[in-house]
């Protein structure tokens, strides 16, 4: 096979405009030359709103691959194929476990680092126990919506706790920045359309979901993970972990406790906790596992009608079926020094209640596949540094790494204040935020954060709802992004306090054998291990910690 990149057509070009494109590429002398060929990606180059191009990466099989080859030899955009097909590190034999007498993986978590490092270790045969400290995702759905609705909050079930994680109540995004050599994004999208994702996921550009969508994938790779050996235990909250010191010094898991009392022996336990697990991290800390402090980002949601980000995107071509509900990624460095930037747009989505403890605030976005609901959202958040938030006052020296979220406390507690109580959220008019002033009434933007959004003074005098060096920074950024994007600080578009949760605020620390750096066997992965951020990143997390665990588990024969 030969790839084709960079192969680009007008966004309005015919449905059969694309076979006869390739093979005048690839110069070839007929048409019966193509033998077929497949789309690997297809994208959009939208910075000439009237005539926006679709970008493709084709895959072709020709009748004479050597020949184009050499005829395009030194041409960036005419390569082989590389071979995306997932290989195992290794497969279990049948009595691998010898009837019970050796201990089986663990995996806490079942986000979607866990999820997949659960279904790669059931895929090769290893057989894991995985332990969620929430509820089935069905069940958990009626808990979180007990919160939007009646204000009712379970802080074992909800948008952060629960089988499928923190991304199951979010715009379901399935696209990442990070390296990918082996391209296990594409494991992870393969699984995901198996489990009932569309399979346009495969191929366009910035692939996602949607909430109701990744409900009953969810259901479906538990029952294929369970098919395969593994087992999955919910409302099996860790409260403590059993480590044991080897002759020779070094420390090693031996297996876990659960909140029931109830122990479960293991030598291999895989740590996929989302980034709100605060007990969990903090009964870490104290069992002396090594972590550190890591820099995260706090701010609020923004919203705005999405036809006004689809008409400064799109120009004339906003609403076109193909290009879909319009994104945006912004960035401004203010001149104290912050970084001030968009983070996890949400287009035609909703502002969500995130909390997991009582009496605090917390938002987040989230969307359906439809995407088609009246307003856009995304955090509009600063970058912090553990400096910014140690909490021993002083100005040297390492920063606890249960700092932050103590940090993190502080401000969804004043949210939960400014909101006047019932889980409601703080929100002001960006106008009015720009002026420093009291929001009173709303324009044209309705906020969707349910329970409900509370006008007020975000930047009230000693009350205030972020740092003031965050709330300087954000209101210098709101003009600075109308100058992208046409309508962004207009009066009526509304700000809902806070975001505090963009990233776990410590990272356990881990070393090339994905182990952590102090305790053997126990492998720290995922979004709440500092390891990733969203669902795609977080699921190649599971996949490569799966493969290192399984690897040490399969090399003691």
């Amino acid at each position: 096979m030969l790839r084709i990149t960079e192969l680009r057509l007008p966004l309005d070009h015919a449905e059969d405009a694309l076979r006869p494109a390739v093979v005048q590429r690839l110069g070839l002398p007929h048409d019966a030359a193509l033998l077929g060929f497949t789309v690997f990606k297809r994208s959009y180059d939208a910075r000439k709103k009237t005539a926006i191009q679709l970008i493709y990466t084709v895959d072709c099989e020709l009748s004479d691959e050597a020949a184009v080859l050499q005829q395009f030899a030194g041409d960036p955009h005419l390569k082989p194929s590389p071979d995306t097909q997932y290989k195992f590190v290794g497969q279990a034999p049948v009595d691998f476990f010898n009837g019970g007498e050796r201990p089986r993986p663990v995996v806490i978590g079942f986000g979607p680092c866990g999820i997949f490092a659960a279904l790669i270790l059931a895929q090769m045969g290893l057989r894991p126990i995985v332990l969620e400290r929430g509820k089935q995702v069905r069940e958990r759905t009626k808990d979180t919506w007990g919160l939007w609705r009646e204000q009712r909050l379970n802080p074992e079930s909800n948008v952060q706790f629960g089988e499928g994680g923190a991304g199951t109540f979010s715009d379901g995004k399935l696209w990442s920045q990070i390296s990918d050599p082996r391209h296990l994004t594409r494991k992870v999208l393969t699984e995901f359309v198996k489990a009932g994702a569309p399979e346009e996921i495969l191929f366009v550009s910035k692939p996602h979901i949607g909430t109701f969508r990744l409900v009953s994938m969810v259901i479906k790779m538990r029952a294929e993970i369970e098919a395969l050996g593994g087992e999955i235990r919910f409302e099996q909250k860790v409260s403590d972990v059993r480590i044991e010191k080897g002759a020779d010094g070094s420390e090693h898991i031996r297996g876990v406790t659960l909140e029931s009392g109830e122990q479960i022996r293991s030598d291999h336990v895989v740590l996929a906790l989302g980034h709100s697990a605060r007990d969990t991290f903090t009964m870490l800390y104290q069992r002396g596992v090594f972590m550190e402090a890591k820099p995260f980002s706090i701010g609020y949601r923004i919203e705005h009608p999405q036809s006004v980000i689809d008409a400064a995107r799109f120009g004339p071509n906003a609403g076109n079926p193909i290009l879909g509900a319009a994104d945006y990624k912004l960035v401004h460095h203010a001149k104290n020094g912050r970084s001030v930037y968009s983070f996890c747009m949400c287009p035609g989505g909703t502002v969500v209640a995130a909390t997991s403890e009582p009496e605090r605030v917390v938002t987040n976005g989230m969307s359906q596949y439809s995407r088609n609901e009246r307003n856009a959202n995304a955090g509009i958040v600063v970058g912090i540094s553990p400096q910014d938030y140690r909490q021993d006052g002083k100005h040297e020296g390492p920063v606890s790494p249960l700092d932050g979220m103590a940090f993190q406390r502080i401000w969804e507690s004043r949210a939960y204040e400014l909101g006047e109580g019932g889980y409601l959220a703080p929100g002001a008019l960006v106008g009015d935020f720009i002026k420093r002033q009291r929001s009173k009434v709303l324009g044209n933007v309705e906020p969707s954060y349910k329970p409900g959004v509370t006008l007020t003074d975000l930047q009230q005098k000693g009350r205030g709802s972020l740092p003031d060096y965050c709330l300087d920074a954000i209101r210098e950024a709101l003009p600075a992004f109308e100058r992208q994007i046409k309508g962004f600080s207009r009066p009526d578009a509304v700000l809902t306090g806070v975001e505090t949760r963009t990233s776990s605020p410590l990272r356990i620390t881990r070393g090339r054998d994905y182990q952590s750096l102090n305790i053997k066997g126990l492998y720290p992965a995922g979004e709440g291990a500092g390891y990733a951020g969203g669902i795609m990143s977080a699921g190649v997390d599971g996949i490569e910690v799966a493969e290192a665990l399984g690897a040490a588990l399969l090399g003691q024969g």
